[in-house]
């Protein structure tokens, strides 16, 4: 006899049904896996025969065969340890392996028989729901895949707990979805002293979603502009908060089944990895760009991280997504993500100043800044000079308008982009792009040909154009103007890098 349970593997944000099938034979006593397993779901033998003696029962004196169909797809993690004990239980006639084929199953069995949390719970759920069955998942996660919606949650404590449930003699009760967390309160727009021009293009980036890098000495408050966006960002839309939560639950980062409606905001060290940044590793999990997913990703000190992390983001700052290849598979994570970066105009940070900087300027600022490649700046929108904040400036009291003004106004533009681009896959004026730009985007007279004469002039490429009229539409929306006309492109372009030499 042959006992099928289904769990699943995991490619990305794609849940991939896979077949546990068990079946003993007579001959000498043996526990094998076969079907492409890496060390972690091997080396499941030993917890699941731990795992079955500690509810009082021992493997029968057969040759054991698990069998991970299909056999030509990886399967790695240890959420394989509760399907394969159901299916080797099923084989021992211990559970009726009828019921066991209406559930997808996932879970990690601890030596006592204890179900521990797994990753990627979320995306089992919503895979089971697609095929109308139910889920098998650890106690500790029930509120989480309960966020699936009408699918059939069994959260089990430990093995003994889910045999019960199966036979009718103790039902567990069906979780609850989790709470939504609180939004966290970051600094607020109030606290930055002067740097008018900087608030202003990082209230721009904000209504449009578009990348930003702030240049200037050390101390001008970058760090600090950069850590007041969460608060004038608009919340995560549902469906918004469940494909952050799909990421979170993936990177095994979903804490106790909480969803959340604040956009991220990651913050890597530039000694970040290539795989911490864009995702990979061994087991394949995603980066930092893929955590930041319709959220913000900061790169404070821009030009420390290594080059070729930063060349890295290239592909995932244009297309929203992140490939990672491997031999056997190819896996892809979301990755629509807000660059904001900050760096400083060379080594010692004092460019400007004389008294300050070091002997080697003005030439280090050339070396220093030349560590961040063209094209990744050519994909990066805003371009702002941050001054050294002055002696009277930090002597003044409190700006008038902080956080809250300025997130009304974001939230403002950003309703006019859902009603413009309802039914569409586009969410933000950043992601416009081709016939669907310049029928939005397109300037009148004046701002075409003022638009003409800076392309020329400043050697934009043609993603640099493009990147312009973005920008002059979120200027004209945060304007509340139906077209985008010459001055929104005047301070659009006010905005854009110069390319070397122009």
């Amino acid at each position: 006899m042959v006992a099928t349970v289904t769990t699943v593997a995991f490619l990305g944000l794609e849940a991939r049904p896979v077949e546990v099938q068990c079946q003993l034979v007579a001959g000498l006593p043996n526990f094998i896996v076969v079907g492409l397993a890496d060390k972690a779901v091997a080396e499941s033998r030993e917890r699941v025969r731990n795992a079955i003696a500690a509810i009082g029962l021992a493997l029968p004196p057969k040759r054991i065969t698990v069998n991970l169909s299909p056999a030509d797809l990886p399967k790695e993690g240890s959420h394989y340890d509760l399907p394969i004990a159901l299916a080797l239980l099923g084989a021992m006639g211990v559970i009726d392996a009828e019921t066991l084929s209406h559930y997808v199953v996932v879970g990690e069995l601890g030596l006592d028989g204890r179900v521990a949390p797994v990753p990627g719970v979320l995306l089992a759920a919503l895979h089971a729901g697609g095929r109308d069955m139910g889920l098998v998942c650890p106690a500790a996660q029930g509120s989480e895949a309960a966020w699936a919606g009408t699918v059939e949650v069994v959260a089990a404590p430990s093995l003994l707990a889910l045999l019960n449930h199966f036979k009718g003699t103790a039902a567990l009760s069906p979780p609850r979805a989790g709470e939504v967390a609180a939004p966290v309160s970051g600094p607020d727009l109030r606290q930055v002293k002067g740097q008018e021009t900087a608030k202003r293009a990082l209230e721009i980036a904000a209504a449009g979603g578009h990348n930003m890098v702030m240049v200037g000495p050390p101390g001008a408050g970058k760090s600090l502009m950069a850590s007041c966006l969460p608060g004038i960002l608009p919340d995560l839309t549902p469906a918004e908060a469940l494909e952050v939560s799909m990421v979170a639950s993936v990177a095994g980062t979903l804490d106790g089944g909480r969803m959340t409606r604040t956009r991220p905001f990651r913050t890597p060290h530039h000694s970040a990895s290539m795989a911490a940044l864009v995702g990979g590793g061994l087991k394949v999990k995603p980066g930092e760009v893929s955590l930041a997913h319709l959220g913000v990703l900061f790169l404070d000190e821009l030009p420390e991280f290594s080059r070729v992390v930063l060349d890295s983001l290239r592909q995932p700052l244009e297309t929203g997504e992140i490939s990672i290849a491997r031999a056997n598979a190819h896996v892809t994570f979301p990755a629509r993500v807000q660059l904001i970066a900050a760096m400083n105009p060379c080594r010692c940070g004092h460019l400007g100043d004389a008294s300050l900087a070091c002997s080697r300027a003005p030439r280090c600022a050339g070396d220093y800044q030349a560590k961040v490649s063209g094209p990744l700046l050519d994909r990066i929108d805003l371009h702002v000079e941050v001054d050294a904040v002055s002696a009277a400036d930090l002597v003044l009291p409190p700006p008038v308008e902080g956080s809250a003004e300025v997130a009304a106004r974001v939230a403002g533009a950003r309703s006019v982009q859902t009603r413009r681009y309802a039914n569409r896959d586009v969410r933000t004026n950043a992601e416009a792009n081709g016939d669907l730009l310049d029928a939005v985007a397109t300037p009148d007279e004046a701002g075409r040909q003022l638009l003409a004469d800076a392309a020329a002039a400043m050697k934009l490429s043609a993603r640099g154009y493009t990147r312009v009229l973005r920008v002059a539409r979120t200027i004209a929306d945060l304007a509340g103007a139906e077209g985008v006309g010459r001055i929104h492109v005047a301070e659009a372009l006010s905005y854009r890098r110069r390319a070397p030499g122009g």
